[in-house]
């Protein structure tokens, strides 16, 4: 399998600066996230010109680093309406830059009715929820068809599609051929159920929805923080995930599905690469 790292995560500088960084450490390639990675990058839709755009695809191809996945995460439930309508907007244009980067996948999680903060809030769970998450990404679906693309939706436990049950509905009433998944195990996680076995049932019932749809697993680690109650982010293999479960299995059922390190502490992304080799062998 191919292992990449969100590639903000080294840092925010140009293209080959990056590259040559997601190279030294020893991936393949990046998830990237156009605004939140290259300087001089705007987030609002037609904000970055086309020939910006097509330096920043022959920096990574020329450095041997595959572009695995392009970032448009938005809000599809946000109260401010003009703001979903941009980042949509951005999200269509990121599917049209596909072609350029060599890379299939625009990715993006299904929101929260807290706006900015993406947590839990009871309204993520109603049928409103879902019915509006399926509008938005039936659109974004058909234009993922138009440009020869897909788009990649990610599941989390305080958002719209909170477990992958609930993410399987919203897939099946969109799939055009154009939908596929992202796994991340820790975003199904909460600090009321984090145990061995829920990590395990997230994984196998990502598994059983959509084994031949998912094309990227985040990785992460954790330990919880009893002071603030919460579950904090560590180096890959220093903390309670059972990632050799979680890597085995994916290579086992999933081969060829990437997998990517997402807010994995800077100083600690060479030993958690070496880590994750190892379950590779």
């Amino acid at each position: 399998m191919k292992i990449a790292v969100r590639v903000h995560d080294l840092g925010k500088s140009n293209a080959i600066e990056l590259a040559k960084k997601t190279k030294e450490i020893g991936f393949d390639g990046v998830q990237l996230v156009l605004y939140k990675a290259i300087d001089g990058f705007g987030g609002k839709a037609h904000s970055i010109e086309y020939k910006d755009i097509l330096e920043t695809a022959k920096a990574f191809k020329d450095n041997n680093v595959l572009v695995t996945m392009l970032g448009a995460y938005f809000n599809p439930v946000h109260s401010n309406k003009e703001l979903v309508a941009d980042t949509i907007e951005r999200f269509k244009e990121y599917l049209g830059y596909c072609k350029d980067f060599n890379c299939s996948y625009v990715g993006s999680e299904t929101g929260s009715f807290n706006d900015d903060k993406w947590t839990y809030n009871p309204l993520n769970r109603t049928d409103e929820a879902l019915k509006t998450d399926i509008e938005i990404f039936s659109d974004l679906a058909k234009v993922a068809k138009e440009k020869d693309a897909y788009i990649a939706l990610e599941g989390a436990y305080g958002h719209c599609m909170y477990c992958p049950s609930q993410l399987n509905k919203l897939v099946s009433a969109i799939d055009n051929g154009h939908v596929k998944v992202t796994v991340d195990i820790f975003n199904y996680l909460d600090i009321s159920a984090y145990d061995t076995k829920t990590q395990h049932e997230m994984f196998d019932e990502s598994i059983k929805y959509f084994k031949d749809k998912i094309v990227i697993y985040h990785l992460k680690d954790f330990v919880v923080d009893t002071e603030n109650n919460k579950l904090k982010q560590v180096g890959l293999g220093e903390g309670l995930m059972d990632l050799e479960y979680i890597v085995k299995k994916a290579k086992e059922l999933t081969p060829n599905a990437v997998l990517v390190f997402e807010g994995c502490p800077k100083d600690k992304m060479e030993s958690s690469f070496k880590y994750i080799q190892s379950l590779l062998k």
